[in-house]
């Protein structure tokens, strides 16, 4: 019994002593609990105080702030600027004008042109107008642009076209308190130009830049120039170095895709006329030059091979190049051109004056081979009296003094050719001695004077190309 109630006393202390173990702890996360808490609260009263500081706030980003206001009050969000303005409505009107700030290069090669132009549009947006007390209107860059609606245009026939980005995209959009909008920006485009060579360098050449809506149609799209002509405005400093710039001018047509319909087209038509010193210096002067060296032949005693030969060769070959030259610098059209024409004709004369002395040379060479068989046929000149008087007696011979004295060695071979011919001439005509050739043609008329071809020659030649010339510039000029 004793030890009975040894053990149930042994057994309400320990659960004694365990209740009031457990209730220790929990007075101690208890505190833990509330200490976190005081110090969490204490924390965030000091990050609050923090943030109040002067020297740790953070400053606004004022960009931010006004493109949101600047949104708000253009009511941005509100509206689906996807759709052009009054959509199902009639056709928003859109003007364009441009102002050229340089032409820089004319390629024949390529038959393009580059320019660099502002191209601005003008047209009314109601979703964009604004409650305004001065009626000023707001200027933005190109980060509003991509968020309301900008006519869509683009270059016909553009082969390649940016729009400047140094230092920043050169855009501007202007919107005004009832709604109108300005759309500008600074393009440079290269665009086809298709060229009638058939007159260079004499000719003259009409280029134009076409502008068109991609999407829109003539139903949606109504595109025309602002001011008619005096929308194209071009800076007076605009030059080009081997044309002059004649005059600009602006039409507007509309275009037909079998595909989509009908679209309004702007153009812009320039006139540019070749400035031709340049090819008078590099071409045609040269050529005309070649043309009169080719001439200096018909000057040279026939006989002087090494002389003619080498002259005629240089200045055909030196046309050559000259032809070869023009020709590397322009594309290959299938048509003649005018300076092909002037080079060509050019050619021809030089070769012809080798082909002159070609014919002097061959002509004085069977000259020659008749002679000696008639030297080897005919009698001996001994029986003839006084045969030096004969020679000079204009009668037998047909020849005066003069003549004899002028005639020099053109046409007669050297060492006493000459006074062989003369006496052959006289023998022939000597009754008695004719009779004792036998007639033939080929000893008829045995002299021909090549002399005198070259003598035409240094007419013929000059006279005929300077009335080419004539002909050449009163047609093309």
């Amino acid at each position: 019994m004793q030890v009975d109630a040894v053990l149930v006393l042994f057994c309400v202390w320990l659960t004694c002593a365990a209740g009031k173990v457990a209730q220790s702890r929990g007075h101690k996360l208890e505190t833990y609990k509330q200490s976190r808490s005081r110090r969490e609260t204490s924390m965030d009263e000091g990050v609050g105080h923090k943030s109040g500081s002067p020297i740790y706030k953070r400053s606004p980003d004022m960009t931010k702030s006004l493109m949101t206001k600047s949104e708000q009050l253009l009511r941005i969000e509100d509206h689906d600027f996807t759709m052009r303005p009054a959509f199902g409505g009639p056709p928003i009107p859109v003007g364009v004008d441009v102002q050229v700030e340089s032409l820089d290069t004319i390629s024949e090669v390529d038959m393009d042109f580059t320019m660099t132009l502002y191209l601005r549009h003008y047209w009314k947006d109601e979703r964009l107008a604004f409650p305004s007390t001065n009626n000023q209107s707001m200027t933005f860059d190109s980060r509003l642009v991509k968020k309301i609606w900008v006519p869509d245009m683009f270059f016909v026939h553009s082969k390649r076209s940016f729009i400047h980005d140094t230092t920043t995209d050169n855009v501007m959009l202007r919107v005004y308190p009832d709604g109108n909008v300005l759309y500008s920006l600074r393009v440079t485009v290269t665009a086809m130009c298709n060229m009638d060579l058939s007159r260079f360098p004499l000719d003259t050449q009409t280029c134009s830049l076409e502008i068109e809506s991609y999407a829109y149609t003539d139903d949606d799209l109504m595109l025309y120039w602002k001011k008619g002509n005096e929308s194209l405005n071009t800076d007076e400093r605009i030059s080009l170095s081997q044309f002059l710039i004649q005059k600009f001018h602006t039409t507007t047509k509309l275009a037909f895709y079998s595909s989509t319909g009908w679209y309004n087209r702007l153009y812009i038509h320039f006139t540019l006329r070749r400035h031709i010193f340049f090819f008078l210096l590099q071409t045609y002067f040269p050529a005309t030059l070649m043309v009169m060296l080719s001439w200096v032949s018909f000057w040279i005693d026939r006989r002087a091979v090494p002389a003619r030969v080498p002259l005629g060769i240089t200045t055909v070959l030196t046309m050559s190049t000259i032809i070869t030259g023009v020709n590397a610098s322009m594309p290959r059209v299938s048509y003649i051109k005018a300076v092909d024409i002037y080079l060509w004709v050019s050619f021809v004369f030089v070769f012809l004056s080798v082909i002159e002395y070609a014919a002097v040379n061959y002509l004085s060479t069977v000259q020659e081979r008749k002679e000696r068989k008639l030297r080897e046929r005919l009698p001996c000149t001994c029986g003839i009296g006084n045969p030096d008087e004969m020679m000079m007696d204009p009668q037998i011979t047909g020849y005066g003094s003069m003549d004899i004295n002028t005639t020099g060695n053109y046409g007669m071979p050297e060492n006493g050719g000459r006074q062989e011919r003369m006496l052959a001439q006289v023998a022939l005509n000597d009754p008695q001695i004719a009779s004792q050739v036998k007639p033939s043609r080929g000893y008829v008329n045995i002299w021909i004077d090549t002399h005198a071809i070259d003598k035409y020659s240094r007419v013929v030649f000059p006279g005929a190309y300077i009335l080419f010339n004539i002909i050449y510039w009163s047609i093309y000029s």
